[in-house]
């Protein structure tokens, strides 16, 4: 055997050897503990279509994102003009994403005005509208390119933040993907607890800190006898002896002193009296800061934790808490917990979502997908590996082998990649079987043409591989970029049969080109055949 025959040996032999680890996890072995910080560890994923889990559509409620927007800048303004002297009334956010305020001395027109122009430039100023005793109504209203980059901007985040609880929950190849409208598509395979993992989605974590008003919570409060600026709420408690959950009325300042925006971490701590779990929250220095100062200026006071709406706990403030932490306590259980502290370690939503579109594929369908699949599978190659040996005999089997390592490195990719394996993509391998053939069949074709005129079979095999192999990968890159355009613009089932095609094609070239025309080098190298079975 010549130096260069053996040197493309060693090489096919690594590739397979290389393959075949990567497919231990998946035939049922165990990498050595050496050897797992540098080898596959996990099994052949499988997709939504074969093992079952849950398929979502969200929509995120982007006007509310543009309502709260528009909320946060009233309270900017606010703070603006009080730093300008500016005298006005408390600027009101309302419908149509406008802001109301009455300045009381047409004196501050002119330097409200620069105000507007230089902080506040996505607002468009109406024109003033005189009120009693010189004061003056304005009424500024959000520009549409400004709401338009809102909105944009609240779907971006709520996918990246819906994306970052995902990860955190675990679920192995998740799918996630922007669609139309500020919709969201979301594919969880293998999901063992549906209902948890929409609950943990779809929570919208809006964490804030406001004061409660004990004079107005300790009579019968009803939101019709409440003065301007609060807010009737109820704090819940759970009995541990009968399980019984009682509300109990609170009043609120409407003010958010603080919201969770600061938090940098979030993690599950259990009470060392009771033994029952609550979160621990830290926040950044900016955070920590505002904490320290909102908790040194109300000692004694009541400060209720409220999260999406809903009242926590309301601790009495003790003493200022510098350390940049905070807790959150409640009837909450471990699961509970740790729920809550991935919400608010991914961060709030921008806006809440909707579920427009919940579907779960149990394990018994996703089993009877993998059965019929692979059905589909092993019938079309075994038909291909009969027409092959019948119609090209002893050449017919070298094809055969090339076309069962072909398969072989499709599944090591697949595993070595973290790939997920979906129904469409069985039908990608199941094509590409067919594209491997008709690759062997172009260069068997050109070898009979080559005999026909009298050539020696190694002169032949040569010429025949050398003619045909442009030809054929003319005709696999044209493949594999519309494969790549379709893994580009693709979603779920049309990416999972995308990324099969393409490892099958890159695979079936190097079975078809390489691995055959070595087995006949081989061959000829042993035995010096003077006629070749084709």
């Amino acid at each position: 055997m010549s130096k260069n025959l053996t040197i493309k040996t060693v090489l096919v032999a690594l590739v397979i050897i290389a393959a075949l680890v990567c497919l231990v996890p998946t035939l049922g072995g165990k990498i050595p503990t050496w050897a797992e910080s540098i080898l596959p560890t996990e099994k052949i994923h499988l997709g939504l279509d074969l093992q079952g889990g849950m398929h979502l559509v969200l929509e995120v409620d982007v006007e509310k994102a543009v309502a709260a927007q528009v909320e946060r800048n009233s309270q900017d303004l606010r703070r603006e003009m009080q730093e300008e002297r500016i005298r006005a009334t408390r600027p009101e956010a309302g419908k149509g994403n406008t802001i109301t305020l009455t300045l009381l001395s047409t004196k501050d027109q002119g330097k409200f005005d620069d105000l507007i122009k230089t902080q506040f430039s996505d607002y468009t100023l109406g024109t003033a509208t005189s009120a009693e005793e010189g004061k003056v109504t304005y009424t500024l209203t959000l520009i549409p390119k400004a709401v338009a980059h809102i909105e944009e901007m609240a779907a971006l985040q709520a996918l990246e933040k819906i994306r970052n609880r995902v990860d955190e929950f675990g679920v192995a190849e998740p799918e996630i993907m922007p669609q139309a409208d500020g919709r969201i598509m979301i594919q969880l395979p293998g999901i063992k607890d549906p209902q948890r993992a929409v609950a943990l989605i779809g929570k919208t974590a809006q964490l804030t800190f406001k004061l409660v008003d004990d004079a107005l919570s300790s009579g019968n409060p009803t939101k019709a006898t409440l003065p301007p600026g609060t807010e009737l709420n109820y704090e819940y408690r759970k009995d541990r002896a009968s399980g019984r959950v009682s509300k109990t009325p609170i009043v609120l300042r409407k003010r958010a002193l603080m919201t969770g925006d600061t938090i940098t971490d979030a993690k599950v701590r259990t009470d060392s009296q009771f033994g029952t779990p609550y979160v621990s929250v830290s926040f950044d220095s900016r955070g920590a800061r505002q904490f320290a100062d909102l908790t040194s200026r109300n000692i004694k006071k009541r400060l209720a934790i409220v999260l999406d709406g809903k009242v926590q706990s309301a601790p009495v403030i003790q003493d200022a808490i510098t350390g940049g932490q905070a807790v959150i306590t409640g009837q909450f259980t471990m699961a509970e917990a740790k729920d809550l502290a991935v919400v608010l370690r991914s961060g709030a939503l921008p806006a809440p979502v909707r579920i427009l579109e919940e579907r779960t594929v149990g394990p018994s369908l996703g089993q009877d997908s993998i059965n019929q699949g692979l059905l589909s599978m092993v019938v079309g190659f075994g038909l291909v590996i009969v027409f092959v040996i019948v119609y090209y005999q002893i050449s017919g089997l070298v094809a055969n082998v090339a076309l069962i390592l072909n398969v072989f490195l499709i599944g090591a990719a697949l595993a070595a990649f973290q790939a997920s394996l979906t129904l469409p993509g069985i039908a990608g391998i199941i094509l590409t079987i067919g594209m491997a053939v008709d690759a062997n069949v172009l260069i068997f074709e050109r070898i009979r043409e080559e005999l026909r005129l009298g050539k020696t079979p190694a002169a032949a095999i040569e010429a025949g591989y050398g003619k045909a192999t442009l030809t054929i990968l003319d005709a696999n890159v044209t493949t594999l970029i519309a494969a790549v355009v379709l893994f580009q613009f693709g979603t779920g089932p049309i990416r999972g049969f995308a990324v099969t095609l393409s490892i099958g094609i890159l695979s079936s070239l190097f079975t078809a080109i390489v691995v055959t025309k070595l087995i006949f080098e081989i061959a000829l190298s042993k035995f010096s055949f003077k006629k070749l079975s084709i």
